[in-house]
């Protein structure tokens, strides 16, 4: 891999980060929609974004042979919808934090849907773990644990949000689709549900008429979730997961400021230890899988 194609792996991969890290003001600012319609606002224009995209990109033909090759597998297509149906729960809750105001604990859930994707790696895909990684995971439960103790109700926003995504991953991970073909059959499993649920639920379809602004934001949010996705899936291909670890970072980041210093939220010393916890957490998982691709490369150097 050469060094124009890292620094165009990082680039995108850096690019899809901030859009999620910014991800809360966009949902803010269609605050007066519901949760259930943005998110099938959401699922109705990703769909006719990647769709339109598919066509602009003369990958349709190839869209469509695939197509053929996935429906002919009774495993893909199941974890087709499997997955669907994840991501749009997590992208329900995800507004919904968002806009009652839990913009801190949707970030939270997002520095600890890593370590959910450790466990789950683990659990399901008998990875094994370092005496750090190990380690890591438990002072990332310690903390989560002190701040549940501290407020007497457990952060469940948080969670979901992080095994839900966690969960998404892990079915990406296992099904050998095209990024674009993926994001398209993903959108397209759900859109007949989201499309009866918009004229069932008309309000939202009567506010685009009567604003322009609200009805480019509603369209807009298609784009703003496929965007992200494609840049992230290109990034990934193009760099090594532990820079990819390191740049993940950006989005929960960027979801604790805007929570603290533009909506104002409440970031009590509670928040302060359990965030502190999985920060350390995190960089010891981080460096633990530095100092195995470094040993790795040198074992190599030695062979070669």
């Amino acid at each position: 891999m050469n060094e124009s194609q890292v620094k165009l792996g990082s680039l995108s991969a850096a690019i899809a980060y901030l859009i999620w890290g910014i991800l809360p003001v966009y949902w803010k600012a269609v605050g007066s929609i519901t949760a259930g319609a943005l998110l099938a606002h959401r699922i109705v224009w990703s769909f006719v974004f990647m769709f339109f995209l598919l066509i602009i990109s003369n990958h349709f033909t190839a869209f469509l042979k695939e197509c053929k090759v996935i429906f002919r597998n009774r495993k893909k297509v199941f974890g087709l919808i499997l997955a669907s149906t994840i991501i749009s729960c997590n992208w329900l809750i995800f507004i919904w934090a968002v806009n009652s105001n839990y913009v801190i604990q949707a970030s939270l859930g997002y520095y600890i849907n890593p370590l959910i994707s450790i466990l789950l790696g683990v659990i399901i895909l008998k990875e094994a773990l370092s005496q750090a990684e190990f380690f890591s995971v438990i002072l990332a439960g310690l903390g989560v644990t002190f701040l549940t103790f501290s407020y007497g109700v457990f952060p469940w926003v948080s969670f979901l949000l992080a095994i839900t995504f966690a969960l998404y991953a892990l079915i990406k991970k296992t099904l050998d689709i095209s990024p674009m073909s993926g994001l398209t059959l993903e959108t397209l499993m759900v859109f007949p549900f989201a499309l009866t649920y918009l004229f069932i639920e008309q309000t939202s379809l009567q506010a685009m008429g009567t604003s322009l602004s609200l009805a480019g934001l509603l369209v807009g949010a298609g784009i703003v979730t496929a965007i992200p996705l494609l840049l992230f899936a290109v990034g990934a291909k193009k760099i090594p997961l532990s820079m990819i670890g390191f740049l993940q970072y950006i989005s929960p980041t960027l979801m604790l400021l805007i929570g603290v210093f533009i909506y104002n939220e409440t970031f009590t010393f509670a928040h302060l230890i359990a965030f502190l916890a999985i920060w350390i957490a995190l960089g010891i998982y981080t460096s633990s899988r530095f100092l195995k691709l470094y040993q790795s490369k040198q074992a190599m150097k030695k062979v070669s």
